[in-house]
């Protein structure tokens, strides 16, 4: 098994991708802080995980709260010992809000759960890591923080963002025994959304418009996961600061 005796914390692991790699971590040897805002799908997801004989422990969390994210990185120490690997997962889409669109609400709120939240995460679990003398961090990105219009403004910004979060710590802690990645997914068929209730309807055909090809190529989050878990064990110990495209062909165009 890939992670055998490992720790890992996986935010947004109640739903979608995150869940899909809680599942695999745990089948793999990890023992699993599943973290989510959801709490009746974080129990659930623990409760699969412990009835196929695996070992993991559930923590609500808002991303947002600097509290929660304390709680959920302790609860990996204090519950199973240690911290090996830390998975920022959680995230929104922003209704695919244009420049002229977008509220400031909206723009907060994204930067907030989709930049603001793996930095805090980072920020608590660096210590840790570095004490240890090693650590991986997965980020989830995505296609739309390496091109310009595959979603909203607020949406490309963050992860935009969350890219360039990921190549400075891969670089600057890399000496230290810590690897960051980050994994940039395409479609995935998982109950993000779009983020609004009432897209941007020019947002919307702008952020489309790349999408004929790929419109029935819609990833299972199993496909994520297997990224995930590649970037976290050791067959990626030369994997550092960089960002995996999983993306079925939708950027080669």
């Amino acid at each position: 098994m890939k992670l055998q005796g490992k720790t890992a914390v996986i935010t947004g692991a109640a739903s979608g991708m995150g869940k899909a790699m809680a599942l695999l971590f745990a089948q793999e040897g990890a023992s699993v802080v599943v973290a989510d805002i959801n709490e009746t799908a974080v129990n659930a997801v623990v409760q699969e995980i412990t009835s196929a004989g695996g070992q993991a422990k559930g923590v609500v969390a808002n991303v947002t709260k600097e509290d929660d994210v304390s709680r959920m990185i302790d609860m990996a120490v204090q519950g199973f010992g240690k911290l090996d690997i830390l998975v920022n997962n959680a995230g929104i889409m922003d209704a695919m809000m244009s420049a002229e669109s977008v509220s400031d609400e909206m723009w907060n709120r994204v930067i907030d759960i989709n930049v603001t939240g793996p930095m805090r995460a980072i920020r608590k679990a660096i210590p840790i890591m570095t004490k240890q003398g090693h650590g991986v961090i997965v980020n989830t990105a995505s296609v739309g923080g390496l091109y310009g219009s595959r979603a909203g403004i607020a949406y490309t910004a963050s992860k935009h963002a969350v890219v360039g979060l990921t190549k400075n710590v891969g670089f600057q802690y890399g000496k230290l025994g810590i690897r960051c990645n980050a994994i940039a997914p395409g479609a995935v068929a998982t109950n993000i959304g779009l983020g609004g209730n009432e897209p941007d309807a020019f947002g919307l055909e702008q952020a489309m418009a790349g999408m004929a090809l790929q419109r029935t190529n819609v990833g299972d989050p199993k496909y994520i996961a297997s990224v995930a878990l590649f970037l976290a064990s050791d067959d990626s110990a030369f994997v550092n600061g960089t960002v995996v495209t999983a993306d079925g062909g939708w950027s080669a165009y």
